[in-house]
C-alpha cells in the first residue's frame, strides 16, 4: 500500500516536538515541490501545521491558558540560520531591545546575514536580513556582539552614562576570551569607551 505524501509529511512533523519549525524543501524525498506544496497546504487547513510565513510551517505548541503557542521571531530567525547554515547578528533597535537598553518591541526586526537578503513578514512583524561584511558577522560573543551593534545604533557620541553602566554591567557576563575577540574587531571608539 502506498502512503500519500500528505501522510509522509504528517508523519514525519507529528515526530517532531512541538514548536517544531519545517521548511517545504524537509520534505522534497516525498515528491515534487509543488505536491510538497499542496500537502502542507491541506495540512494548515485540518489544523495539524500552522503557516507562520511564506515557506515556514510550524506544528503548533498547546497550552491549557494560552491556548495555540507559536514560535518568536528569535526561532524562526534561527531555525532559517540553520537551514541555510549562514551567521547572523541582530542589529539596530532589536539589539538594544535585547539588552534591555530600549523597552519597546521593534515591528521590523534586522538581522545581518552572511546569507541572501531578504524580508520575511511575521503577524505584524518583520524580519529583515541584510547581507554584511564578514567583519561585521565576525562577533564570537553573545553579549559582547549585541553590544557593538547596539553602540553603532545609538551613535558615536550618543552613548549616555547611564547607558555605559548598564552595558558594561552586561558585559561581565560574557566569556573573557570572547569579549577580548570582539573588542579587538570593534570600532575604535567603541573599544575606547568600553577599555576602562
Amino acid at each position: 500500500m502506498t502512503i500519500s505524501i500528505e501522510e509522509q509529511i504528517l508523519r514525519k512533523i507529528r515526530k517532531a516536538k512541538r514548536g517544531s519549525l519545517f521548511f517545504p524543501e524537509y520534505f522534497s524525498a516525498f515528491g515534487s515541490a509543488g505536491t510538497v506544496g499542496k500537502s502542507l497546504f491541506r495540512l494548515v487547513q485540518m489544523g495539524e501545521l500552522y503557516r507562520v510565513a511564506t515557506g515556514i510551517y510550524v506544528r503548533p505548541g498547546k497550552d491549557e491558558v494560552l491556548g495555540t503557542v507559536l514560535p518568536g521571531i528569535e526561532e524562526i530567525a534561527e531555525a532559517i540560520r540553520k537551514r541555510d547554515k549562514a551567521r547572523i547578528v541582530p542589529t539596530g533597535s532589536y539589539a538594544l531591545y535585547k539588552l534591555g537598553l530600549t523597552t519597546q518591541v521593534p515591528m521590523n526586526v534586522v538581522y545581518y546575514t552572511d546569507s541572501t537578503a531578504r524580508k520575511i513578514k511575521v503577524g505584524k512583524q518583520t524580519i529583515t536580513f541584510k547581507r554584511a561584511s564578514a567583519r561585521n558577522l565576525s562577533a564570537i560573543g553573545d553579549t559582547s556582539k549585541l553590544v557593538i551593534q547596539a553602540m553603532k545604533t545609538i551613535g558615536k557620541d550618543k552613548v549616555t552614562e547611564e547607558e555605559l553602566g548598564k552595558i558594561r554591567e552586561l558585559l561581565r557576563q560574557e566569556k573573557p576570551f570572547h569579549l577580548q575577540h570582539d573588542l579587538k574587531i570593534a570600532p575604535e571608539w567603541i573599544r575606547k569607551l568600553l577599555k576602562p
